[in-house]
């Protein structure tokens, strides 16, 4: 069974930094959280398709990323701007130029902050592209986020299929108990 087929987390394929936050997510009322070793780390990193070491280090600048972004995401950018940034110092883009034409390269000075340098780059350019479409689930138990791709952009759920329906279960239950 390959590494990214064993990855248990309810929702993934968001983008990079919204995925890193979902490393941790709630089962049945109890916390869960991916990033407990090197080997979840290594889950995490095959499922975003980031070839970098499973380290300690790596895990380590990945967990400060996580918590930076957490900040920015579910509290004040003003209050959380110094920690993102303070991830971000360790690396750079460098422009380049190829035979398809201008480009861009990621560039570390030390390759165990990649992951979490990319995912605090991924989440500045979600904010540059569409900061009110960064979403945390509506459900009062969920503790992912999402990107609402949606076209009308009114997304709430994680997924229809689990807290959507769950909502809806429990907005049925009320009305039927009322009446």
């Amino acid at each position: 069974m390959s590494v990214a087929a064993r990855d248990p987390r309810p929702l993934t394929g968001e983008p990079l930094s919204l995925d890193l936050l979902n490393t941790r997510w709630m089962h049945d009322g109890v916390a869960r959280d991916l990033l407990t070793d090197t080997e979840g780390l290594a889950v995490w990193l095959a499922a975003n398709t980031l070839d970098f070491t499973a380290d300690e280090a790596t895990l380590r600048h990945a967990l400060t990323a996580r918590d930076a972004l957490r900040a920015a995401v579910d509290g004040s950018l003003a209050e959380s701007a110094d920690r993102v940034d303070a991830v971000l110092a360790h690396g750079r883009i460098r422009a380049t130029l190829t035979a398809a034409g201008p480009g861009e390269k990621a560039e570390f000075r030390d390759p165990s902050w990649g992951p979490a340098w990319l995912a605090a780059r991924d989440y500045l350019e979600l904010l540059s592209t569409a900061p009110d479409r960064i979403r945390r689930c509506a459900h009062e138990a969920c503790v992912l986020h999402f990107f609402d791709t949606s076209r009308n952009g009114t997304r709430r759920w994680c997924s229809m299929a689990a807290c959507g329906n769950r909502a809806k279960a429990s907005r049925h239950y009320a009305r039927t108990r009322e009446g």
